[in-house]
């Protein structure tokens, strides 16, 4: 429960922050994201043709990783992939749907590790959550005190402006780490889109 609380927590602490209007769902407690959280992705929904997988040469292994690449926009990525098939001419049905599915296993491992490490993110949140409310407790039995040691006071309070400047900063940076995941999938899509162009009709 408390761990429930404490995502509930981050959540609303992350609606608060522009470009994120609140978790879409509470009852995932190490997903703290407005997008909804999708395990895995389909292939047969991004390439509609059979693929029988083959042998890829060098120059499309080559291919394939730079396609997997995000630093390589989908303008470069439309234009690497014109000049391979101009200069493969054989290149066929297979050996496209291969290159695909190569580039969607490297989109798809990183997508994984990403919303693994999203999760991570989220349980230190929880946990440095659960610190700031143990503190804030701890200094209110401090200042209940007969004679406040207002040293120790003082202390607790800088510790407790320092763990919540962290989970803000925390927090901001989800803005962008939570978009990922979907530009991922979209990524994944577009150079299926692109692929898809150059099949032999």
């Amino acid at each position: 429960m408390r761990a429930a609380r404490h995502a509930l927590g981050l959540a609303l602490c992350l609606a608060q922050i522009p470009g994120i209007a609140g978790a879409a769902d509470f009852s995932d407690p190490d997903w703290p994201c407005i997008q909804r959280k999708v395990e895995s992705l389909s292939a047969g929904l991004m390439w509609p043709k059979p693929v029988v997988r083959v042998p890829l040469s060098p120059a499309a292994d080559e291919l394939v990783e730079t396609l997997s690449l995000r630093r390589v926009t989908l303008e470069e990525a439309g234009t690497l992939v014109a000049a391979f098939v101009e200069r493969n001419k054989q290149v066929d049905g297979q050996v496209l749907g291969t290159i695909f599915y190569s580039v969607f296993d490297n989109i798809a491992g990183t997508r994984q590790r990403l919303i693994a490490g999203i999760a991570r993110y989220s349980r230190s949140q929880i946990a440095l959550s659960s610190r700031i409310d143990g503190s804030r407790v701890k200094m209110a039995g401090l200042m209940r005190e007969k004679n406040p040691d207002f040293d120790r006071i003082d202390k607790l309070e800088e510790q407790i402006d320092w763990d919540e400047r962290i989970y803000r900063d925390r927090s901001q940076a989800l803005t962008y780490v939570c978009e990922t995941p979907v530009i991922l999938e979209k990524r994944a899509y577009a150079i299926a889109q692109i692929l898809l162009k150059h099949m032999p009709r």
